[in-house]
């Protein structure tokens, strides 16, 4: 194997640098990390050839600085995207001597064992960039940490960026390998740990982003303070909020703004932990859910937050169109009708706000700043106006702060309304405290700026409409005639009982007939109050185009975080960024086709409730977010924000939940049905991602919560299921014998596939952990649930030993040893009979159950070419940086040989998709075996599984086809019972069986009860046993005792006359029930039959392998079970 290149940026360093000047002359070139004078570690370039002496090394270190100088003085600064491959920032290390040159390095530190350099290494034909290729022993450099010459790297934070990391170049520490391999090894190229790696989406996203010039980044204040205090304050700060205090009174109305407080507080903490726990990227809403608790959560509320802030788009300006006609209609100055009018000044301004978004962020960003300058004008003027008492505006409510109009209206005085109902109006001008989040790509310091920004916001605005509620409360009465001649007379006196009446107005008459005036009657009245009445038509302005140009921008940047990740394949096309802040053009003109599509309705009362519940349902998502990381524990979960409860946030979702409800049932209904259809759609799709979300870790933790805890109790037999080790080798190899496993295992027991992998030279234990992930892989991809477990081992024994006494962890064991059965055994050695055989016995002795299973045909297909499908074209996709595996089809599996490993492109590697035919012919036998290899994978029609239970074993050989026909692949076979009896007692046999069968409630067809076992077997098929045997005969009568004894002990596998004799009615045994399988199960779909047992020590592993062929050959698929003697089925409750 080549070892790995790596490029890496030019040596910022001039030959013969004064010690104060020589780390980073004035070219241009900045340093990325610490200056000389903030560490002292830094990294220092030694050219040498290995061996040279000291006269030659600091020939080549002259060298080494020429060539030095040349790329120094025709370089440029990397680009993001080569500075990301660099393997270090190479600088020179000024040492405490002042020596700026690198041949200013001793000569005793050539002598150092861990790597050296090359001369030829240092020349590169790239012009501005240097290449260096790397190894752990010939081309490489030397690091210089605590003043020594080594590799080994001190702690670095470019080593913990992610690749193409926007904030500064990914460096990649020197792997274990390179540090701990013996040097006359090749260094392995490691991967990246998991999750640091990105998607191919995110490392595009992040190359664009790695080039800062020109982009324009906000702070917190115009980032994130000033959008989320204009999205907050909107229209109803203006018409709704007075009249919410004439129905609720003061105190319910500043009971409704600290409960909105409260959620939306809660919610801003939850939104700041999650910011705070780690680099933010673009994507608002959904980029915090999504990294939290998976693509399934952040992909479906990313879509529905996406569309309703498109749709609020169109609230806003619709909100402004009739604001305008509304005057327009007071002037009398109607164009065409009021609906039309709306229709067509909400286009007009929808034009104007994608014409401000596609001239950039940064016009934008002056946009709300002068909207939000309009606004506080407005909200001051009204509050100055309080305490104007102007005499002309008293018969219109306005009567200035008297204690009388605050106790009449601290209490409610509902009129056709509930509070619920007064509180689900009021509660979507809360919203809106994820408008700078939702920015996060374009803030310079998200993790600083959410926070801040945000909860200040919520703090700003909820003061404001504190304010406003008391002052208006205070100051105007509930209603008005708006006729100055309604003063008390000295008669009326005594009917008139409202504040007004103290103050000398009368408006009595409000209560039989509606007036125009109050709290309750004039949405305009605070500009009535305010000191210049325009300037609230102003703010009225200003709050509706600042809030729909906030959700302008942040669907777009949401929709397109959502697209880049590609969560929904079809919406990709949406993803592309254009210009130096990216921005999503396209998205742009989406959210401008939906925004006018439902201005053109100009009728949103029903659409309304739908798009604060779908706000609502991101809150209650984020807040869940923090209790979900908190409760999963996981030690990545480290918010620098540290004022927050998962329990408070847990209490802010349910909040959530329940206010969506308050607003409007069927809205929160039809919201939750939405997020469900698409949380179920992108679990279906399995987007391959992996972003460390809390859920994996919750998941984790359950595991090994439930884990422990089983562990601490003691098994019962009504609880027994069949776990499985089976020796499949390869687990695409033995397609028949993972499949007929798999299918009684499904949901049922564990399934672990062993693999004992023998080599002739040194293991490779590296490679051996590659392949068990990228095998894990390939079973998930096949839906197999299963684990894969390879082992290194000097032969198949030793490794299944391992495997029997390792595998598993505490109850999540295996109890069955399931192998295949060894067809080939007379054409090999029988050294390995010997071990096969030998592998059973440990299998009892470990007291496992043990199922030997045969197929006719074979079980091995990975001599056929074209049948290795680990690795498809679907599951190599861009980003993966991993070795394929080439499988050398030349060889035997059954000798368990290690496959070669190359590094080959996914067009080369050896993945066949299913169904589809090897590129060379095949010849009869490997074609019936192909077939016969996929038999398990289809459904078994109407057929029978016949059991032949002729030994108690437990019961395991009755549970195996019991949970087999309860498959949907098998549930049309019937199970039929076969058992040895005497011929005199059948009827009594099959009815006590059928009691017990009853009794275990398993479902037969028929009882067969066998009274002709020991009856003789035909003289052709014990003469053909005969001939089976002669090979391994040791034919001890033919030789001298002593060589008899000689040759018994070098190969103890040869059956001696004696042994013949003494188990002569088992063997004949073997032999007549292999007449009786033929004779009665000859159809049978399967075979499941007690396995026979032979006594370690007595019996020969050439007469035991004997048996078992004899009694199985020429039959259906045949399963040989023999359990451990302990009960696996019951009949008590």
């Amino acid at each position: 194997m080549s070892a790995p290149s790596y490029s890496s940026s030019p040596p910022p360093y001039e030959e013969q640098s004064p010690a104060g000047q020589g780390l980073f002359p004035d070219t241009g070139l900045k340093p990325a990390g610490p200056t000389p004078s903030q560490s002292r570690f830094q990294v220092d370039l030694v050219a040498e050839a290995a061996g040279a002496s000291a006269g030659d090394g600091g020939a080549a270190g002259d060298k080494a600085t020429s060539v030095s100088g040349k790329a120094h003085d025709g370089s440029e600064p990397a680009t993001g995207g080569e500075e990301a491959k660099g393997r270090f920032r190479v600088v020179n290390f000024v040492d405490p001597s002042g020596a700026g040159s690198p041949d200013a390095v001793p000569t005793e530190a050539f002598q150092n064992g861990d790597t050296v350099m090359s001369e030829g290494s240092l020349h590169s034909s790239t012009g501005g960039q240097q290449h260096y290729y790397y190894d752990t022993h010939t081309n490489t450099y030397y690091l210089r940490t605590f003043g020594h010459n080594t590799i080994d790297a001190v702690p670095n934070i470019d080593f913990y960026r992610q690749t193409a990391a926007p904030l500064g170049e990914k460096l990649i520490r020197p792997t274990l390998s390179e540090l701990h391999d013996e040097l006359d090894k090749e260094p392995f190229e490691d991967g990246f740990a998991n999750g640091d790696e990105l998607t191919p989406a995110e490392e595009a996203a992040a190359k664009e982003a790695v080039d800062p010039k020109g982009a324009v980044k906000f702070g917190w204040i115009k980032g994130v303070l000033v959008r989320c205090m204009l999205n907050i304050w909107g229209v109803m700060l203006f018409i709704r909020m007075p009249w919410i205090v004439g129905q609720a009174g003061i105190a319910l109305s500043c009971v409704i703004v600290l409960m909105s407080m409260v959620v939306t507080t809660i919610t801003g903490l939850s939104t700041s932990a999650i910011a705070t726990n780690g680099f933010v990227r673009g994507g608002g809403a959904y980029y915090l859910i999504s990294r939290s608790l998976g693509p399934e959560f952040g992909g479906s509320i990313g879509l529905i937050f996406a569309f309703a802030n498109a749709v609020a788009v169109a609230m806003y300006v619709v909100g402004f169109a009739e604001t305008v006609v509304e005057i327009l209609k007071g002037a009398d100055a109607i164009m065409i009708d009021e609906s039309n009018d709306v229709r067509l000044i909400g286009s007009l301004t929808i034009v104007l706000l994608l014409a401000i978004s596609l001239a950039g962020m940064e016009w934008e960003a002056k946009a709300q700043i002068f909207l939000l300058f309009i606004l506080l004008t407005a909200i001051v003027n009204y509050f100055i106006g309080t305490f104007i008492n102007v005499e002309s505006k008293q018969p219109k409510a306005f009567l200035g702060y008297k204690a009388e109009i605050m106790f009449e209206n601290m209490g409610p005085n509902f009129h056709e309304e509930t509070f619920f109902s007064v509180f689900a109006i009021f509660f979507p001008a809360a919203t809106g405290i994820l408008a700078g989040a939702n920015i996060s790509g374009d803030l310079a310091d998200p993790q600083m700026a959410i926070p801040k920004g945000t909860l200040l916001a919520i703090l700003i605005t909820g003061t404001v409409y504190l304010g406003v509620a008391i002052t208006a409360g205070s100051s105007i009465v509930r209603e008005a005639t708006g006729n100055a001649n309604d003063t008390i007379s000295g008669s009326a006196t005594a009917n008139c009982t409202d504040a007004a009446c103290s103050l000398g107005f009368d408006f009595s008459s409000c209560k039989s007939s509606k007036c125009e005036y109050g709290l309750l009657n004039d949405f305009q009245v605070m500009a009535l109050v305010s000191g210049f009445g325009p300037l609230i038509t102003a703010g009225i302005f200003s709050a509706t185009l600042s809030s729909a140009l906030a959700s302008l921008v942040s669907a777009p940047k949401v929709f397109q975080a959502l697209c880049k990740d590609n969560i929904y394949p079809g919406l990709n096309f949406f993803a592309k960024g254009y210009g130096k802040n990216n921005e999503p053009f396209r998205g742009y003109l989406l959210t401008f086709v939906i925004g006018l599509a439902f201005t053109l309705i100009a009728k949103l009362n029903a659409i309304a409730p739908i798009i604060s519940n779908f706000f609502l349902a991101s809150y209650a998502l984020i807040n869940f977010s923090v209790f979900h990381a908190s409760l999963a524990n996981s030690p990545g979960w480290r918010p620098s924000f540290k004022y927050y409860n998962m329990w408070v946030s847990l209490g802010g979702a349910v909040l959530c939940c329940v206010v969506m409800f308050v607003i409007n049932w069927w809205a929160a209904l039809m919201t939750n049905v939405i997020v469900l259809a698409l949380y179920i759609y992108v679990s279906y799709k399995k987007p391959d991602v992996n972003w460390g979300s809390s859920t994996q870790a919750l998941t984790y933790h359950q595991a090994l919560t439930h884990t422990l805890h089983l562990s601490g109790v003691e098994d019962h037999i009504k609880n027994f299921r069949p776990q499985c080790l089976v020796m499949t080798g390869y687990p695409n190899s033995r397609p028949a014998l993972l499949n007929l496993v798999h299918a009684f295992t499904k949901n049922v027991g564990l399934m672990i596939c062993g693999h004992v992998r023998t080599t002739l030279r040194r293991p490779n234990f590296k490679e051996l952990a590659t392949d068990q992930v990228r095998y894990q892989r390939w079973l998930l991809k096949n839906e197999i649930k299963a684990f894969y477990l390879p082992v290194f081992a000097d032969d198949l024994r030793q490794g299944a030993q391992y495997l029997l006494q390792a595998a598993g962890l505490g109850r999540l064991r295996p109890n069955t040893l399931v192998i295949g059965f060894k067809n080939n055994w007379k054409d090999g050695e029988m050294k390995d009979v010997e071990t096969y055989i030998n592998m059973i016995h440990d299998a009892f002795d470990f007291q496992y159950g043990a199922v030997v299973i045969r197929l006719k045909e074979g079980l091995d297909v990975s001599h056929i070419q074209g049948q290795d499908e680990l690795l498809s074209s679907q599951e190599k996709t861009s980003g993966m940086k991993d070795i394929v595996v080439s499988i050398d089809m030349s060889r035997d599996s059954d000798a368990d040989s290690k496959p070669s490993s190359k590094a080959t492109s996914a067009q080369n590697s050896p993945a066949i998709q299913k169904d589809k035919s090897p590129t060379i012919p095949l010849n009869v036998a490997d074609q019936r075996l192909l077939e016969a290899s996929q038999q398990f994978q289809k459904k078994q029609g109407k057929g029978t599984v016949d059991v032949w239970w002729l030994f108690d074993d437990g019961g395991l050989t009755l549970l195996i086809p019991y949970l087999l026909t309860n498959k949907k692949k098998w549930k049309d076979c019937k199970i039929r019972v076969f058992i040895g009896g005497k011929i005199n007692r059948i009827d009594h046999d099959r009815r006590a069986m059928a009691a017990l069968l009853s009794k275990f409630r398993i479902d037969f067809s028929d009882i067969t009860v066998l009274g002709d076992i020991n009856t003789k077997p035909k003289k052709e098929n014990v003469a053909t046993f005969e001939e089976l045997i002669e090979p391994y005969k040791l034919k001890e009568d033919d030789m001298e005792q002593e060589a008899a004894e000689k040759l018994k002990a070098e190969e103890p596998w040869r059956i001696t006359d004696n042994e013949l004799e003494l188990y002569k009615a088992k063997t004949n045994r073997q032999i007549r029930l292999n007449e009786l399988l033929k004779e009665h199960s000859s159809t049978a779909n399967l075979i499941v039959m007690s396995m026979p047992l032979a006594r370690k020590g007595a019996v020969s592993s050439a007469l035991y392998m004997s048996w078992l062929d004899t009694l199985s050959k020429d039959l259906p698929p045949l399963l040989l079970v023999r359990g451990n003697h302990q009960s696996v089925l019951t009949f008590y409750s």
